[in-house]
């Protein structure tokens, strides 16, 4: 699942060992208590907070964990299944909303390509449209009607392939490539093609959507739209699953979006009072676009390293990052992705998704500190790249 319950580090004996969404919610009330909030300032405020954009999210990961629980079900491995998924895995990654899903439901195909596979699953989920970018620009308040939903998408999909190139090349350099597995299974491209006709059709419609605009039509505008596109997706591959499988679906997607939505809220509302108690807008160097991205870029960072979980750093760094990026008036386009680029440092162990690849594609890896030294460092050289990438064309269009 998408970062949610992320394997916690050692804690002293003395703290108690809760799951990290309550840990959010006891630091939030006690940071509202002790910046002097009253007991309705900080009710209000968490209130607000835990339901920004909550509905949003659910449109959006009910529909993707259904998707990756159908996909689950088909069971493709083969040789050119392998080579189909590690080319699907960054749209997987983005389509799901989940590196973690999307790394889980394409690993039994990927074979020896299972490392560019999550360097492009974790890429994917960051920079690619509906996902990261969509999360980020709905958490800043800048997706209304005119919002930035063309650019975010031919800008991620441009900085995907050097970020997502950068990861390889790491992971190849260091990673040990698995032996080859015998081919126990041999199965016709047209099953390949049709297991991952979803992420065809989800491709199809945002393309549409992106090039024709409004139509006038709700139904079909819906369907062009990220939720209607995912929703269309997931409801083919329900069709293409067995009847008595369906269900088992939509019960694994429910649990998770649940659970998702929990750890969500409680961030969400973590930054609200955050942002009551540190007004971080009035303190922004609104004269240089570059030095409010690179804030931006560190603030995310700062909140990754804390949160291991890359959906509850966006959830939180919105509202704090929201205000900044109104005061500075910088382009809505260039602050969603420094924050999405920050959320890449670092594939850590308190980071589920370290350990999904770490027990997978790095099972050859003898020391934990080997496996530590290749996610983290291959998805800090990722985020550096495009950050550097995102600050040129700063500079190159200003």
């Amino acid at each position: 699942m998408a970062h949610l319950f992320p394997a916690r580090p050692a804690l002293p004996r003395r703290l108690p060992d809760l799951p990290i969404v309550v840990w959010m919610v006891l630091i939030t009330l006690s940071l509202g208590l002790a910046g002097g909030l009253s007991a309705g300032e900080l009710i209000g405020t968490y209130n607000d907070g835990f339901g920004r954009a909550l509905g949003e999210f659910a449109l959006i990961l009910l529909p993707s964990f259904v998707l990756a629980a159908a996909l689950a079900e088909a069971q493709i491995a083969s040789p050119g299944a392998g080579r189909v998924a590690a080319l699907a895995a960054p749209v997987a990654g983005a389509g799901m909303i989940c590196p973690d899903t999307a790394y889980a439901a394409l690993s039994p195909a990927a074979g020896r390509a299972k490392l560019d596979m999550a360097f492009g699953a974790y890429a994917g989920f960051k920079l690619l449209y509906p996902a990261g970018p969509l999360l980020v620009a709905t958490g800043l308040g800048v997706m209304g009607e005119d919002g930035p939903g063309t650019a975010l998408a031919l800008y991620g999909a441009a900085l995907l392939l050097p970020v997502w190139a950068v990861g390889v090349l790491w992971g190849r350099l260091l990673g040990r490539t698995p032996p080859r597995p015998a081919d126990t299974a041999q199965h016709p491209q047209r099953e390949i093609l049709r297991a991952f006709a979803p992420f065809g059709l989800l491709a199809a419609l945002l393309i549409a959507g992106a090039a024709r605009g409004p139509t006038g039509q709700g139904a079909v505008d819906f369907l062009l739209q990220p939720k209607g596109a995912l929703l269309a997706a997931a409801s083919l591959a329900l069709i293409q699953t067995a009847p008595g499988q369906r269900r088992a679906c939509w019960d694994s997607a429910v649990r998770r979006t649940g659970a998702l939505l929990l750890v969500i809220g409680a961030a969400s509302a973590l930054g609200a009072v955050l942002t009551r108690l540190v007004p971080l807008g009035a303190h922004v160097p609104t004269q240089s676009d570059l030095l409010t991205l690179i804030g931006l870029f560190l603030l995310t960072v700062a909140f990754k390293l804390i949160q291991g979980s890359s959906m509850a750093t966006f959830a939180a760094v919105a509202p704090v990052a929201a205000p900044i990026v109104s005061a500075a008036g910088i382009s809505p386009t260039a602050a969603v992705f420094a924050i999405c680029l920050g959320s890449f440092i670092a594939i850590l162990p308190n980071d589920s998704y370290y350990w999904l690849v770490r027990r997978d594609a790095l099972a050859a890896e003898p020391r934990d500190t080997s496996a530590i030294w290749i996610l983290a460092g291959g998805s800090i050289l990722q985020a550096c790249t495009g950050m550097a990438l995102v600050l040129g064309a700063v500079l190159l269009w200003a």
